[in-house]
């Protein structure tokens, strides 16, 4: 009996779109099914370093890059946004066609608003049910909302409840029906490691802010006795030598070995993400976030596990190496129950 084939479709907006997708995709392998990847640039290649063995497809960029000066963030998008609504409609005729060479079985997008075929069960994998956008939330929310209705189902990577990771991004007042909590997603698991470093500085998200923040650490940390270990995440073969005695740089590290990374380091520095937050969540880590400039929700995120008492954060402007110890006064991240099964979502297929 032929398994089931079912389309996995993160974004490329950093890597974090892939890297929740990883127990997703490893799931559907447990469960019988046979996943099929498909995204563009760097979430492309880790998904093809983690799955080999799997079929994997281009699809067009949606070509997100940040403004240099994070006050013109919003500006930036409302600019790129015509290319963006380009690049959604080539990947409309790009999934039609897979759906039919392949014979797909259903689909599971996340964040792609293109990847999405009406004779096929449809999931779209958001924590975004509220996009905030400042003076303009209420319509990107509605507008948010008005593509999520027309799948067949919304999977958020959260708790339902009270006790959740994404605040009042994943939760509505009023859900609608096609809503499922799926449980906080995360590739890692907790080890009782040695600490090899005091500090893990985890870069990721589209340029030029990565490059911007990597150079303003390297800097402050220039001075530092504290031994460090950080990843780029760059995905290229050739590791960027380090000036430093104390600071080691690797590009990108994949599967057991960055989990390693993580559960042997005292502290994590990176953006507030949320996919970064529900791993270091899994591995109960201490963290310091640096939100991308401009981006409303990294910001809120960050301000709202300050505000909770889990974890400090500073504008990127205003990171100084002191700022770090401010951490003594912050409880650090919880493992809140994390998703351990899909047998019961993946029943829509």
């Amino acid at each position: 009996m032929r398994k089931k084939r079912i389309l996995v479709a993160p974004l490329n907006w950093g890597l974090g779109h892939a890297s929740r997708c990883i127990p997703i995709i490893k799931g559907l392998e447990e469960e019988n099914f046979e996943p099929v990847l498909a995204s563009d640039g760097n979430a492309l290649s880790l998904l093809q370093k983690e799955f080999p063995h799997l079929k994997s497809f281009e699809l067009p960029s949606y070509k997100i890059e940040y403004a240099k000066n994070g006050s013109n963030f919003k500006l930036k998008m409302m600019w790129d946004s015509p290319k963006i609504l380009k690049a959604i409609k080539a990947e409309k005729k790009i999934t039609k066609k897979l759906v039919e060479e392949l014979n797909l079985d259903g689909i599971i997008s996340d964040n792609r608003f293109g990847v999405r075929y009406k004779h096929l069960k449809c999931v779209f994998i958001t924590h975004q049910l509220n996009v905030l956008s400042g003076t303009t939330t209420y319509f990107s929310s509605k507008i948010h909302q008005k593509y999520i209705k027309k799948y067949d189902e919304c999977w958020i990577p959260d708790a339902k409840g009270r006790k959740n990771l994404s605040g009042i991004l994943g939760h509505l007042n009023k859900i609608n029906e096609n809503i499922k909590y799926i449980g906080p997603l995360s590739r890692f698991e907790k080890k009782d490691l040695p600490k090899v470093y005091d500090y893990l500085i985890l870069l990721s998200g589209p340029e030029p802010q990565r490059t911007i923040l990597e150079e303003l650490l390297l800097k402050e940390f220039a001075e530092s006795k504290a031994k460090i270990l950080l990843i780029r995440g760059v995905i290229e073969e050739k590791d960027q030598p380090s000036k430093m005695a104390n600071i080691d740089i690797e590009n990108y590290r994949y599967g057991k070995d960055l989990e390693e990374a993580v559960n042997s380091s005292k502290m994590v520095i990176c953006r507030s993400g949320y996919t970064s937050i529900l791993d270091l969540a899994k591995l109960e880590k201490k963290a310091f976030f640096i939100p991308t400039p401009g981006q409303f929700e990294q910001e809120y995120l960050a301000e709202r596990l300050m505000n909770l008492g889990i974890a400090p954060s500073c504008s990127q402007s205003d990171f100084k190496l002191e700022k770090l110890q401010e951490s003594k006064n912050f409880k650090g991240l919880k493992d809140i129950g994390f998703a351990d099964s899909f047998r019961e979502f993946f029943a829509l297929f």
